[in-house]
Order: structure tokens, then sequence, then C-alpha cells
């Protein structure tokens, strides 16, 4: 998909054009003058993308318009995956909740958080069928419940069974993706889901799922986007993700505004019932904030996750992995609206 009419150059000393070259190797190489400026026209910014997110949200708020570098996006079913492929460089940058950048940097993977907002804790949610006997999370001791290894929901779910004083062992994880769990909690092969939007929803109004909890006051409903490390030392590259970081923010301030007009581009976008994303989309609340700001609340999931043995590495720098070096543009764009 190309979105093309406006063009940004920036210079770069020689000495720093001359080590990109040297070291990186990167696909967008050709868009580095000999002067060091940047044409923006010669860049591909590789996106990762989940079902409802980016390039719905920009195509509804009109951010995809006039726009000089290509944009490619990629779906994934999940963050995990979409942080895989940012870790390979695969991708350059994608949309995530507030759980799968941990378990990356776990795995020590090659990427950095570089945009964060506050999105609405509603959206996480642990649904039953309608005429389950489990009334409260408490019950789901012994119960079988699908959720994505490593997601939003994972954390959310941790957190849930130990406000009510069970843990991890006191359940049956089955570990799926979204729609292998919308499956499995259709057909009766799991007790629970723990799950986020729009999936909470199309649970709600095609199974008649009922929400046994939400993640309001338990997690921390911050959505991040991530880049990998190679994307982030290639200057062209670079100065793409910042364009594009500035439009997603942009985009998500549209959406706070204009909430039916998002709704049916969404449902338009993704083929979901208009129904459907609009009582998504009453959950959520988009804020962009400075990026360290949502390290403490990662800190505290952190430490939960390796108390259980879900995280491995005790020694990490968490703060490292989030970068400011957008966020300059990212929250002037809160100035314009």
């Amino acid at each position: 998909m190309s979105h093309r009419n406006h063009r940004i150059t920036t210079l770069l000393s020689a000495t720093a054009v001359l080590a990109f070259l040297a070291g990186c190797g990167s696909s967008n190489a050709d868009a580095i003058g000999e002067d060091g400026s940047i044409d923006l026209s010669a860049v591909t910014l590789v996106v990762g993308d989940q079902k409802g997110g980016s390039e719905a949200l920009l195509a509804a708020a009109g951010q995809l318009d006039e726009i000089e570098y290509e944009i490619e996006f990629k779906p994934f079913t999940s963050g995990p995956p979409l942080l895989d492929a940012v870790h390979t460089a695969a991708v350059d940058v994608g949309g995530v909740g507030n759980t799968p950048p941990l378990f990356a940097i776990d795995q020590d993977k090659d990427l950095k958080v570089v945009q964060a907002s506050r999105q609405g804790a509603q959206s996480d949610a642990i649904v039953v069928k309608e005429d389950s006997p489990v009334t409260s999370v408490a019950d789901l001791a012994g119960k079988k419940i699908a959720v994505a290894k490593g997601s939003s929901a994972n954390y959310h779910l941790l957190a849930q069974l130990e406000k009510a004083g069970l843990s991890w062992d006191d359940i049956e994880p089955v570990f799926l993706q979204p729609t292998e769990g919308l499956a499995a909690f259709t057909g009766g092969h799991v007790d629970a889901w723990a799950i986020w939007d729009p999936f909470t929803a199309q649970a709600e109004l095609t199974t008649q799922a009922r929400i046994l909890a939400t993640g309001e006051g338990v997690v921390n409903g911050i959505g991040f986007q991530v880049a990998s490390d190679a994307a982030l030392e290639d200057p062209a590259t670079s100065a793409a993700i910042e364009d594009y970081l500035t439009r997603i923010a942009l985009a998500q301030q549209w959406a706070n505004n204009h909430p039916d007009e998002w709704a049916d581009t969404w449902a338009a976008e993704t083929g979901l019932p208009p129904e459907i994303t609009r009582r998504a989309i009453e959950r959520r609340d988009y804020q962009p904030i400075a990026v360290i700001e949502a390290v403490p609340s990662e800190q505290e999931m952190w430490d939960a996750f390796t108390a259980q043995g879900q995280l491995t590495r005790t020694e990490v720098d968490l703060g490292a992995y989030f970068i400011d070096r957008f966020d300059d543009a990212v929250l002037a764009t809160t100035k314009e609206n």
C-alpha cells in the first residue's frame, strides 16, 4: 500500500552516515544521500499490526494520506509473534499490549519500546459462558482458561488470580491464540477465556459470553509501539518511524473524538459487525504518555511474572528497553488537538 505526498529531509553528519553504511546494511540504505540527507520517498516502513489495529485506525483518522514513504502492513494474531518478527527485523515497528515487550525482553530480543499510550483497562477481560456456574475469579480454581501466552491477557489473568487469592498453579491454563481461543470457548472446551477487545466484544455479542472481570484497577491499560534495533540504527528508517509514531498519536486522539466514524471504519477494515466495534470502542480512551512513565508499572508486572516463573531473567535494567527518542514529537501532538 502506498501513501505519498510530502517530503521530510534530515541532514546527518558524514561520520554518522559512514557508520550506518558500514554497519547496518539496511534495505533503506538507498534513502541516504551522499551529503547525509534522507529522502523518505525511498523508504519502506514495515509495520506489524493486529486485528483492528494500527492500519484501520490510521485509515479512519486520515493519517494514511500524504505520506511520502511506503508503509507495508503485516498482520499478526497477537503481540508475541509480532515481536518475534520485530526481533528478526522482518518488521520495523508494531503495536502491542503491555505484556509482550516483557516476554521479548526476557528472551533478550533486539527491540525497544518507542511509544506508549494509556488506552484504558476495561478492554482486558475474563469471560465465561452466560450459564456458567462461575460467578467470581475465585471460582476459576481448577478450571481450564484459554489465554495467549505472553499477551496482555496473560498478565491480566495472573493479576486477577493473585487478587482473588489464587496462584497460577490453581488453574489449568490453555495457551491459545485469539482465534483458537474463540473456537475453544465457543465449543465449550475451556471454562473461561482471558482476552482483549475486539475479541471481548465479539465473545459478548456472538457467543453471549458474560464478563467475569475486567482489568479496571488491576492492570495499567497501556499499549506500546515497539521497534527493532536494526530499524532504530538505520537513520532513514528511524526518521520514518518518528513520522509514523506522530501519526499513530494523532489517530488515537482523533478516535477519542470520533467514536462512530472509528467504529464504522474498524468494522469495514476487519469485517467485524459494527455492533462489535462500537462495543469495543466504548471501552477505550487513548492518551499518549512519555515512554518512561510506563516503566514503574511494567516493573511491577515483571516482578510478578518472575515470581511466578513465567519470566526467568532477574537482573534486567528494564528502563534500558524503553527509549524516549521520539517522545518530543509524539507528545507535541497533544498540543495540536
